[in-house]
């Protein structure tokens, strides 16, 4: 192995692959290795009793995935659902879990060294989900924890509900 070969491979570690959807006018980046799919907006059919956050459940192949509404669980606005609406399919901890988005923006590589951590008092938002701002040229994207969205609570009332059904 040569010192090129050495270089390239510490620069590819200190790279992340994210990808970056919008709520709003505010851009977020998930880690891409936790997205199974993206999908446009298809039949959801509402869950009684589940959390004001969980739109409800839809048909993915055959298995029943929870979609949560990240306007809703963030406490922003509502907005109506449209043609560049989206569903972000991740694996958390071995769970499929949809999550409704206003639009899906690109898939993205940047240098761990423009992350910086979330500021002491984020605004609208948990702190909690965010494990960094990556400053971008002419943006900033606000890395998400899609594992910390929902706390142990919320987590165990939607396994009591779809147990249920």
């Amino acid at each position: 192995m040569n010192l090129q070969d050495v270089v390239n491979t510490e620069n590819y570690a200190e790279m992340l692959q994210l990808v970056s959807f919008k709520i709003g006018s505010e851009e977020f980046g998930v880690d891409i290795l936790k997205v199974q799919e993206i999908n446009r907006l298809v039949q959801i059919t509402q869950v009684p009793n589940a959390p004001s956050f969980i739109e409800g459940v839809m048909n993915l192949r055959g298995k029943v995935v929870p979609i949560v509404n990240l306007r809703k669980r963030f406490g922003l606005s509502l907005k109506e659902y449209d043609k560049n609406t989206r569903i972000i399919v991740v694996d958390l901890n071995g769970k499929t879990v949809g999550f409704i988005v206003d639009s899906v923006s690109e898939v993205l590589r940047v240098s761990k060294n423009v992350v910086e951590p979330p500021p002491e008092l984020v605004s609208g938002i948990d702190s909690e989900y965010i494990t960094g701002i990556a400053k971008l040229e002419d943006r900033l994207l606000i890395l998400l924890d899609l594992e910390k969205i929902l706390t142990v609570e919320e987590k165990q009332t939607l396994k009591e509900s779809f147990q249920a059904q």
